[in-house]
């Protein structure tokens, strides 16, 4: 695929709305909350890793995880590292833990100051 190729979305015209949004574009903003640490403990506080359905739902949203998807996620790396870490049961409780979400939000904090920012495919420092 070129550089010069004008991004294609997944949404076509004959898809479903729901409140003026395709589906898609639901899901794509649900798995980018995923990567605030504090949105994981909260939903952990609701309860909601402890039902089977959503959990199932957590795993369904791994198709994000595909070239395809991912160039949609603003911040990628922690949306799929939180996608991924949400797989795991110790992690699914350990986000109650307020410790477990600051250690998060550090390494997020670390990785943003470390590693080169990507802007428009050029790499910067």
């Amino acid at each position: 695929m070129s550089t010069d190729e004008p991004i294609k979305s997944p949404i076509r015209s004959a898809d479903p709305r729901y409140g003026g949004f395709s589906r898609f574009e639901l899901e794509l903003e649900f798995v980018q909350c995923l990567a605030n640490p504090w949105y994981l403990n909260h939903l952990a506080t609701l309860k909601l890793f402890d039902d089977a359905c959503f959990v199932a739902y957590l795993d369904y949203l791994q198709y994000f995880a595909k070239s395809e998807y991912t160039r949609f996620l603003t911040y990628p790396g922690p949306t799929l590292k939180a996608l991924q870490l949400l797989q795991q049961p110790a992690f699914r409780q350990d986000i109650l833990s307020p410790e477990t979400v600051a250690r998060l939000i550090e390494q997020g904090l670390k990785a943003s100051i470390y590693e080169p920012s990507v802007t428009n495919g050029a790499v910067s420092s």
